[in-house]
């Protein structure tokens, strides 16, 4: 009998070699290789589904193209952030931490399409039947035509998708399938990266749309070969800390949509609810004004959501004061201190700065460095920022304010929550027409600032 070729996969990105290694040379992970057997690839002469493939190259002149256009859910920051709705064939990754609300939404989404009348199968990998029916008892969730399987069998899985004919797939997780031809165990690479593309060959050629839940790493990255990342359609991820009721939901890749666009969701005990007007949401609980605190009007892909910006200056009692920031980047925190130091005179080189974006929000865009400075010295200080006040704008190194992209869009949010006024770059202000109910102000510099709100 002939001896079975064995060799080393990293668990981390697929990285093979002949003989163990500590350390990865893809990656540099250590201790992350297994030994799998060799298994030799074959290409399928015969489809999946009994479908013909298309071996013979064609012109694209004489393809004929086919518009189905996108399947609606009903769920409007699920469609909001995949880019108007799920489009057909599409596969859709969705990862997060454990616990954060992966198959609750999944469920509430199968659940939507159900009700419309389509036909929707829902494979849980991790849960049994009885335990998913006790999940969708406490959600709510019941529909005759939403189909459950309890099955890790991806052989058995292409059965029922094949004398079913769902129009949406669930399959969570893909770390639990595990194809019979492969000796490894289930969540190993090459288990993971046969059962992805089967499932996508499935998806391509019948236009099912399929949704695949994906484990996340300790380093908060989607757990399995990176090459499934590159395999799907879309990249979703769930964000969001235990302590917080809220949930992000954010796309980082989307072959057919924007990667900006966010959605945001409240954790209650029926499940997922969408917040229709996020601006409310998280500054509900700003009830009354201290020094240190600042409203800026972020802008996430088109939805403009205003957000709450908390400083705290104290006196350090060490030789390095300390920066330390939470939402925001904390280098470009260290730089804009470093301008007040030089353009206003402001001594916080013996100063602990401590800042804050209220309900675990994360800003990236520079038109948040305005309000950063404005809460700093507010609370340095220790005079309040007129409550009904709102700041946004981008700061150079010389102390200059620039210019930002859709102010009018983040103005008009302030004044539909009833901000009266809005300090803004004067490049901005002058190309904007007046808005009812609120006063727009200029500001040139951070000095001009300085002037405007103490």
């Amino acid at each position: 009998m002939a001896k079975s070729k064995t060799h080393f996969v990293c668990q981390s990105c697929g990285y093979q070699t002949p003989k163990w290694l500590g350390k990865c040379p893809g990656c540099q992970g250590w201790n992350t290789f297994v030994e799998e057997r060799v298994i030799e690839e074959k290409v399928p002469e015969r489809d999946l589904l009994g479908l013909e493939r298309e071996s013979v190259p064609t012109p694209l002149t004489e393809i004929v193209g086919e518009e189905k256009g996108r399947i609606q859910i009903g769920i409007g920051e699920f469609d909001r952030v995949l880019g108007g709705g799920v489009v057909f064939g599409s596969v859709i990754l969705v990862g997060g931490d454990p616990g954060i609300g992966k198959s609750t939404l999944l469920l509430q989404v199968m659940n939507r399409l159900s009700l419309k009348g389509r036909k929707v199968l829902y494979i849980s990998g991790e849960e049994s039947l009885q335990q998913t029916k006790m999940r969708a008892d406490r959600l709510g969730v019941s529909s005759d035509h939403l189909f459950v399987a309890s099955e890790t069998s991806l052989e058995k899985i292409l059965q029922d998708i094949q004398s079913l004919r769902p129009a949406t797939v669930v399959v969570d997780s893909i770390q639990t399938i595990y194809s019979s031809e492969l000796s490894s165990t289930p969540g190993s690479i090459g288990q993971v990266r046969e059962a992805s593309s089967r499932l996508l060959y499935i998806a391509k050629h019948l236009s099912i749309p399929i949704f695949l839940v994906g484990h996340v790493t300790k380093e908060g990255f989607i757990a399995g070969p990176k090459v499934l990342e590159h395999m799907v359609d879309t990249v979703l991820y769930i964000e969001g800390e235990t302590t917080h009721a809220f949930r992000i939901l954010r796309a980082v890749k989307n072959r057919f949509g924007s990667t900006n666009e966010i959605g945001v969701f409240e954790m209650k005990d029926s499940g997922l609810v969408e917040v229709v007007s996020p601006s409310e949401f998280f500054l509900s609980e700003r009830t009354q004004p201290a020094s240190g605190s600042v409203v800026m009007p972020s802008l996430e892909g088109s939805r403009p959501i205003l957000i709450e910006l908390q400083a705290l200056v104290v006196p350090t009692n060490f030789g390095m004061p300390r920066r330390t920031a939470e939402g925001v980047d904390v280098n470009r925190v260290s730089l804009l201190v470093a301008v007040m130091e030089k353009r206003l005179g402001m001594h916080l080189n013996q100063q602990d700065i401590f800042l804050n974006i209220a309900g675990g929000l994360k800003v990236e865009e520079p038109a948040a460095d305005l309000g950063v400075i404005a809460a700093i010295a507010s609370n340095f200080k220790d005079k309040v920022v007129d409550p009904e006040t709102v700041v946004f704008g981008e700061v150079g190194l010389g102390g200059e304010v620039r210019g930002v992209s859709q102010s009018e869009v983040r103005v008009k949010e302030a004044a539909k929550l009833g901000f009266k006024r809005c300090l803004m770059p004067t490049q901005n202000q002058e190309k904007m027409k007046r808005i009812h109910g609120i006063e727009l102000i200029g500001a040139n510099s951070v000095q001009e600032m300085m002037r405007t709100l103490f």
